[in-house]
């Protein structure tokens, strides 16, 4: 399976992935002949082969009228452009406009797109959309997404960074603020991402076979502002994301409280909780508590722990994970999850829950053996 992962540290841009994308082999002739499926004229685009790395811009010329949500959208559907670079292009623009629309208190039929920026987020958006699917990318992956800091200047005035309508996009997704005083992340770059990649986290193991790299418009003195996409086949065919790993050791609580403990960080939304026994200095006998979730639920996830333990201090970790494809089927003994590898499947499961419902027990062999052997790769 082709996949490419986005390197975020210098965050990430439409023009960026344009440029990254045109490095690592995407023809430029390509993207020209592809774009004059859209009705959208009054452009050029510059793109500049520095040393190591490609600049794209897109120049425009300003109209009277701006575009909404449903003048964007009908371009595109009226264009000659494939059905999926239709589908994928809309779908990053409705993120897009559902984010302005929440943090400008307005319906999304109403959010109005510069006509600059309306001309600009199309070729960013539509053309990164084709590149991928010119490269042959099946997956996308990304790094948490360095957002930058500081203030910078709209339409709306002086906003703070990460701006309102990118920090709305990128909810649960892990950024970080390096310390720089500039927008590294723009709404653009964001709703592409956040629509298109599958998961957030570490490099997944892949077998490089291309490298490509976007400058970014401003010049940084902390470090180099590009994008990188790296590109390959993916070692292991496992789905691939990444969940917060929140531990605590405790040596002062009253063991009898640990269930409801769990139970309760379990219903704050984690995936999974539990205690190891440690021990600690001055010969304490304590545990080591654990939470698994997702990023998006950190804050109630963190809130329980202290609620219903006696930690004074929790360590977060931003951990890697590889799960199996896992498909639900509905039996006459319950739901039973089936396990997928690649096109193997790997194991399956009844449900719990559903078995020791059920009033005559059978044993679980006689159930899964003759599923195993009828079903197919799905």
């Amino acid at each position: 399976m082709k996949i490419a992962y986005f390197d975020c540290q210098s965050g990430i841009s439409g023009n960026m992935i344009l440029g990254a994308l045109l490095n690592a082999g995407f023809p430029l002739s390509y993207l020209k002949t592809e774009l004059k499926k859209l009705l959208v004229s009054r452009y050029s685009l510059l793109v500049t082969n520095k040393k190591t790395s490609t600049y794209f811009n897109v120049k425009t010329k300003e109209e009277k009228h701006p575009r909404c949500l449903k003048d964007i959208i009908r371009i595109i559907k009226q264009s000659k452009l494939s059905s999926k670079i239709k589908k994928k292009s809309i779908q990053i623009f409705e993120n897009l406009a559902e984010a302005e629309s929440i943090v400008h208190g307005i319906p999304i039929n109403k959010v109005h797109f510069h006509e600059i920026g309306a001309v600009d987020a199309i070729i960013d958006i539509v053309g990164a959309v084709i590149g991928l699917e010119y490269l042959g990318i099946e997956e996308i992956y990304s790094s948490p997404i360095n957002t930058g800091s500081g203030k910078v200047k709209t339409t709306h005035g002086l906003l703070p960074v990460p701006a309102p309508a990118t920090l709305e996009i990128l909810k649960g997704v892990p950024i970080y603020d390096s310390g720089i005083k500039k927008e590294l992340t723009t709404p653009t770059g964001a709703s592409i991402i956040k629509t298109l990649a599958k998961g957030f986290g570490p490099l997944p193991r892949i077998k490089v076979s291309t490298i490509g790299i976007g400058a970014g418009s401003h010049d940084l003195l902390e470090q180099p502002n590009i994008l990188r996409v790296i590109i390959g086949e993916k070692e292991i065919q496992a789905e691939h994301d990444a969940i917060l790993q929140i531990e605590a050791n405790i040596d002062d609580m009253n063991p009898k409280f640990y269930d409801r403990a769990i139970t309760n960080i379990m219903k704050a939304g984690a995936l999974d909780a539990y205690i190891t026994p440690i021990r600690m200095k001055k010969q304490r006998n304590a545990v080591q508590l654990v939470a698994l979730c997702k990023p998006e639920d950190k804050e109630k996830v963190l809130d329980s722990i202290f609620t219903e333990t006696t930690s004074f201090g929790i360590r977060v970790f931003l951990v890697e994970r590889e799960k199996l494809k896992k498909q639900i089927v509905k039996t006459k003994y319950g739901r039973i999850k089936f396990g997928k590898l690649g096109e193997k499947i790997k194991t399956m499961a009844i449900e719990p829950d559903d078995y020791i419902r059920l009033k005559n027990k059978v044993p679980v062999r006689k159930i899964t053996t003759p599923l195993l052997s009828r079903c197919r790769p799905f």
